[in-house]
């Protein structure tokens, strides 16, 4: 005779062998403790604490690269199993304190605004630097810029100022129209001058001077005077 319906869709009571194991499972044992680094090396840490020594391994949320001298606090896991989880104490030293971070790390503020302010900024760069931004602003009151290279691309390109001043080997320029004016004097210095135009060259003001200290030429099919 086959079970009922009801009989088959009773669940079935854990075996006494899996509840005794729920039961006599634990979290793994961890002792705190305060120690001395006395050593640090690519291995890891050297850190005393009381009459034990051990060798002890930095956690990755502990963001300030521990020093010999520094009082850190340690997770105990194991005997041989020591976790540096943060620096508690440096004694005062000219070296630059160090927050290390294993491969490719990004610092990130949701939905806010990140600050840095330091009396002086230093960003440094082995491979490259990119900065990427629907708009940048840069206030300075100076500002100087070393380069082997330097290229500007843009529509649209607007220098204002009081003064600019240039000093090239040679400069080059190319464009469709160029339009130039000034208020004041437009001087050209040059050993040689040569103004050249496949069309129209046209010269006009209400004076028009030209002196030749030794030598002033005119030529073509035509030319008119008055």
């Amino acid at each position: 005779m086959s079970p009922s319906p009801r009989a088959a869709a009773r669940p079935s009571s854990p075996s006494p062998s899996a509840a005794t194991a729920s039961r006599a499972a634990k979290a793994i044992d961890a002792e705190w403790c305060v120690g001395v680094v006395t050593a640090s090396g690519a291995e890891g840490l050297a850190v005393v604490s009381g009459g034990l020594q051990a060798q002890a391994r930095r956690a990755v949320g502990c963001l300030l690269a521990p020093r010999s001298g520094d009082t850190v606090a340690c997770l105990r896991v194991a005997p041989a199993q020591w976790w540096v989880m943060n620096v508690l104490q440096r004694d005062e030293s000219d070296a630059p304190h160090l927050l290390s971070l294993p491969g490719d790390a990004l610092l990130q503020a949701e939905g806010g605004t990140l600050s840095l302010q330091a009396e002086a900024l230093d960003l440094r760069a082995g491979r490259s630097l990119a900065i990427t931004a629907p708009q940048a602003q840069v206030a300075v009151d100076g500002a100087d810029v070393v380069g082997r290279q330097l290229r500007v691309s843009a529509g649209v390109l607007k220098l204002v100022g009081s003064v600019l001043s240039t000093v090239m080997e040679r400069v080059q320029h190319h464009s469709r129209h160029y339009l130039r004016r000034t208020e004041g004097l437009d001087q050209v210095h040059a050993t040689h001058l040569n103004c050249e135009a496949e069309q129209t060259l046209r010269l006009s003001g209400e004076h028009a001077l030209v002196n030749g200290e030794k030598l002033v030429k005119a030529r073509g099919a035509q030319i008119h005077f008055g």
